[in-house]
């Protein structure tokens, strides 16, 4: 049986629920920038024997596959535990077989991570619960996200290591291909000058998310929504 924490503040390192995540999820999602359309997400999360991998594609489509011909992928594995998605390794890169643009080792003995980008390699503190940008977002399958008021988490690209700390309102409705959905809504809590974050997840398809939201510091926004979604037991 997996822990149920309900303080004010949620740490992902040791915050969980105790319902059976998915074995296997198969997610597309369409893609907005500034309201256009420019590209489709494929994502796939795989699980057995303790172990999960995960892997997202982006492919540029109409005018945007015009200046942005390569396609993005990012690639994350590691182990499944109590308190759910503990990475090993995460990578990205823009076509299958070039060396990685971002990399991320995780050293949970020795509580460091290496980053490696822009051609160097640096060690870092790992803080305990850190997730890169691709397993976080199916960590939330793992998350008692109803159980508090607020997420707290520590999330790497590869370059960096950053603190997110949402609010979260959960029994937000939303309308998608998939129907009018009932979801948990997060926001990120800003410091002046950060990128607004928004993501919804749909409790009902396993806290899988089906909208996200991100506003860059030039206003430039982002939205991602669900397509199509498949989910195995």
């Amino acid at each position: 049986m997996l822990r149920i924490a309900t303080p004010a503040l949620c740490a992902w390192a040791w915050c969980a629920t105790a319902f059976a995540a998915p074995q296997a999820v198969t997610a597309s999602y369409d893609v907005r920038l500034n309201g256009m359309t420019v590209a489709v997400v494929n994502e796939r999360y795989e699980a057995r024997d303790g172990a999960y991998r995960l892997t997202s594609s982006s492919e540029p489509i109409g005018l945007f596959a015009l200046v942005k011909k390569l396609a993005v992928r990012f690639t994350s594995t590691g182990d499944v535990v109590a308190q759910g998605l503990r990475p090993r390794h995460f990578e990205g890169r823009r076509a299958t077989g070039e060396v990685p643009e971002v990399a991320a080792e995780f050293d949970w003995a020795g509580s460091r991570l290496a980053l490696t980008h822009d051609g160097k390699t640096e060690a870092v503190e790992l803080p305990p619960g850190t997730q890169d940008r691709l397993s976080v977002m199916y960590q939330f399958m793992f998350v008692a996200t109803q159980q508090t008021p607020q997420l707290a988490v520590a999330v790497t690209n590869g370059r960096r290591v950053d603190r997110y700390v949402y609010t979260v309102t959960p029994d937000v409705e939303q309308d998608t291909p998939l129907g009018r959905i009932r979801t948990v809504h997060l926001v990120r809590q800003r410091e002046p000058g950060d990128p607004e974050n928004e993501i919804w997840l749909a409790p009902e398809h396993g806290y899988v998310p089906i909208r996200m939201i991100i506003v860059e510091r030039d206003g430039t926004r982002y939205e991602q929504s669900i397509a199509k979604l498949d989910l195995q037991p």
